[in-house]
């Protein structure tokens, strides 16, 4: 059983910005291995505090034989980060999905090119019972550290009980959470599983509800227990809309943390009407408007006008941008200008 690193135990509680890395593709739909590295560049550039590879923003069919993607886009990711010789903590999260067969041989591989942490998808397994998760779950941690995953049923996830999540935060080598329900009754069950076991303190909670970034980051979640009051935050998030604007997730991370150690109600509504326009912004990425039909393409054209990317292709030909998606991100890019990191990007390419 792989542990994690106390370092980056210790990194991972203080709360990072964790990007979910898309894939880069030529036209043709054949990987592009200049742009595919260059993407890991920019997130460590950004100051990211880790990646997540191989999640749902790589495309899921990276796993298809006659695709054969998975351990491309992890060995390269892994290669980038090793050049780096960054002197700062960072975190290499892999994905893993399927059936505990397939999820197994992911976390093995993922071992192989030195990944401290899984990112255990809990999609596509809806005619499974909440104990056989959590049995393939337990097989799992035995290999590698595991980074729970709570997705959202509109995008292939389901709704776990409050008793699932008491029985996951208890799993050994369970480190952290990613709540992606979009749905405040069920992020409240977990953390508040959390807070009624007794690893409170060894478990991070990230926030993967992209409608709600900033809300979820400057609350402290506060539970009685057994006569004490327990307080539970999410510490950083791990997103696919960190993938784009990266460097300034960075800053409003960093605000946000400043505004926790300190609040004041002047920074307190700043940042929440910037979380208003970070939504907006989400939602022109994410594409909510068509049941997030056009969430990949949307964060791959953002990267395709900074010049990080050279087109929005997908794996599947027929994951497109949506009408009038293009206009909405016209838009936000419009109203928010302040969001966009573009001038970081320019620099960072000019620099290379």
């Amino acid at each position: 059983m792989k542990k994690l690193d106390a370092n980056l135990q210790q990194h991972l509680q203080a709360g990072t910005v964790i990007p979910a890395h898309p894939l880069a593709l030529h036209e043709d739909r054949s990987i592009d291995e200049e742009s595919q590295r260059l993407l890991t560049k920019y997130y460590i550039a950004s100051g990211a505090g880790g990646i997540a590879v191989a999640v749902h923003s790589t495309q899921f069919e990276i796993r298809d034989p006659k695709i054969n993607l998975f351990e491309t886009v992890l060995k390269w990711a892994s290669e980038e980060v090793d050049k780096a010789q960054l002197q700062r903590p960072f975190l290499k999260i892999a994905g893993i999905c399927g059936p505990t067969e397939q999820a197994i041989q992911e976390a093995n591989t993922a071992l192989i090119y030195g990944y401290d942490i899984g990112l255990l998808s809990m999609g596509g397994l809806n005619g499974w019972t909440e104990k056989a998760i959590l049995d393939r779950v337990r097989a799992i941690a035995a290999i590698i550290p595991v980074f729970g995953f709570y997705l959202q049923p509109s995008v292939g996830g389901r709704i776990f009980s409050y008793s699932f999540w008491q029985e996951f935060v208890a799993i050994e080598n369970v480190v952290a959470i990613k709540c992606a329900s979009f749905n405040r009754y069920q992020t409240l069950d977990v953390m508040r599983a959390l807070a009624n076991s007794n690893r409170s303190d060894q478990i991070a909670m990230y926030t993967g509800n992209d409608d709600n970034i900033v809300n979820d980051l400057m609350t402290t979640y506060q539970f009685p227990v057994n006569g004490k009051i327990v307080e539970i935050d999410f510490k950083g998030g791990l997103l696919g809309h960190w993938a784009v604007w990266t460097q300034k997730a960075v800053t409003l991370l960093d605000e946000i943390k400043a505004y926790k150690c300190n609040p004041d109600n002047q920074t307190a509504s700043h940042l929440l009407s910037k979380a208003i326009a970070i939504t907006d912004s989400n939602a022109a990425f994410f594409d909510p408007a068509n049941a997030f039909h056009g969430c990949i393409p949307g964060l791959h054209e953002v990267l395709t006008r900074q010049g990080l990317m050279k087109g929005t292709w997908c794996i599947n030909p027929k994951e497109q941008l949506s009408p009038g998606q293009k206009e909405e991100i016209d838009r936000v890019y419009s109203d928010y200008p302040e969001l966009n990191d573009d001038a970081f990007v320019q620099n960072f390419l000019g620099l290379r």
